[in-house]
């Protein structure tokens, strides 16, 4: 659920030079909702970051509010639409409305009616004063700044007007906004009901907010604004401070201020990553997933180093037991030594004989298949151990491939007497145990 945190300085001059550590702040916190959640008057910062920590809220979002005297309403007639000639132009076209230099003013738009521009002009030394007041509020991140009077809910064709002790907000629904002392009112009444030239008279609706005691205190400069004919004024009682009247109005949509938090004094920078709550937990996960793939790169590394130590070491024994032996390597030694042990563990006279002709017809069968082999003739010698064939081939590609299938077998395979014919290769196969 998203919060919203109203904050407005007791004092007028809380911007100027105040110890930021005694300033004081009137607030009120808005849930999703439009419901005030809590609310306090004159607490010193540190208490309203307390109240949000002890909630366990986060990433509130924070409106700072400002007197309404501290930023000036103007209107910028521009006839451009779109927003970079609108703000080359903005400068010049309201120039003439503002009483001081114009490099030395923050000027902040707002929304376009039949007027023109509606524009909020705040002297920018005063802008970075205020900014500075309500930038880095723990659990919170700065949402807009807002003169306090352009926050008064709109009064159809007329003024809408908030008693606040010796102060008076007032707006209108042209946008623009006015803070004056309590005392003037009368004068501004005076003004306001004066119609002008050649203009039917008719009724200004003029809404006036305040509290019961206010309304007390005030009879005198409210009977001031009773102008027969020209004001109809209506009182609307308020059970707690204006800054609850002016937060509700904002949430609710019944105002249309300007947000002094545009181009140099933007805040849309500082918006907070919905990561952000996760960040721990992403850090750790990272961590963890870096060092589990150094363990596992490492683990492997260690394996592999490993296994070639073995292979090593059993072909150092496998060279010390056969040094004559050349064919076989790491990728075969075991393969052959499997074909020795069959061949030792057949010794015998009339098995040796079997033996040797099951694996060379096994790999005669095998070399046949794929080309011409035959066996010519066909000796024995029991006392060498060795089978002798009479072998003729297509090619002597088919005799080696012989001699190398049973060499894979791990018996030793010869071939002598190789004579080339025109109808292929003959030779002389010796087969032995090894």
């Amino acid at each position: 659920m998203s919060y919203r945190l109203y904050v407005r300085p007791s004092s007028p001059a809380a911007g100027n030079g105040e110890d930021p550590e005694t300033r004081l702040f009137n607030w009120v916190l808005y849930d999703a909702g439009g419901d005030a959640q809590a609310q306090g008057s004159s607490d010193l910062r540190s208490t309203i970051e307390q109240t949000l920590s002890q909630n366990g809220l986060e990433d509130v979002l924070l409106v700072g509010l400002i007197p309404g005297d501290e930023a000036l309403f103007c209107v910028a007639d521009i006839p451009a639409k779109q927003s970079r000639f609108i703000n080359q132009a903005l400068p010049y076209a309201v120039e003439e409305q503002i009483a001081q230099d114009i490099d030395s003013v923050h000027l902040a738009l707002g929304a376009h009616t039949a007027e023109g521009y509606r524009v909020a002009a705040i002297d920018r030394s005063r802008m970075e004063q205020w900014l500075e007041l309500f930038r880095g509020w723990s659990h919170t991140r700065l949402d807009a700044i807002y003169p306090d009077a352009s926050l008064l809910p709109v009064t159809e064709g007329g003024w809408s007007i908030c008693l606040d002790g010796e102060s008076a907000l007032m707006g209108s629904e042209r946008g623009e906004w006015l803070s004056m002392r309590s005392a003037n009112l009368g004068m501004f009444a005076h003004t306001l009901a004066m119609p002008p030239s050649e203009d039917v008279v008719a009724e200004v609706p003029v809404v006036v907010y305040g509290t019961e005691r206010e309304f007390e205190e005030q009879q005198a400069l409210l009977g001031e604004l009773m102008v027969p004919g020209r004001l109809s004024v209506r009182r609307e009682s308020l059970e707690l401070m204006p800054l609850e009247l002016l937060a509700h109005a904002h949430h609710h949509h019944l105002c249309r201020p300007i947000n002094l938090c545009q181009r140099d004094f933007s805040v849309k920078g500082s918006t907070a990553n919905p990561l952000k709550p996760w960040k721990p937990l992403i850090a750790v996960a990272a961590v963890w997933f870096v060092v589990q793939v150094t363990l596992e790169a490492g683990m492997g590394f260690y394996y592999q180093q490993q296994a070639e130590d073995l292979q090593q070491q059993a072909m150092s024994v496998y060279r010390a037991s056969f040094p004559g032996d050349r064919r076989t390597h790491a990728g075969n030694v075991r393969r052959v030594l499997e074909g020795q042990l069959r061949m030792a563990g057949s010794d015998g006279p009339d098995v040796s004989f079997v033996t040797l002709m099951k694996y060379t017809g096994q790999q005669y069968s095998k070399v046949a298949s794929t080309g011409s082999v035959t066996f010519n003739s066909i000796n024995y010698s029991q006392s060498r151990g060795e089978l002798v064939v009479d072998v003729r081939a297509e090619s002597y590609d088919r005799l080696s491939a012989l001699r190398n299938g049973l060499a894979g077998q791990g018996l030793d395979a010869k071939i002598g007497s190789v004579v080339n014919e025109p109808s292929g290769a003959r030779g002389r196969l010796t087969v032995s145990g090894g």
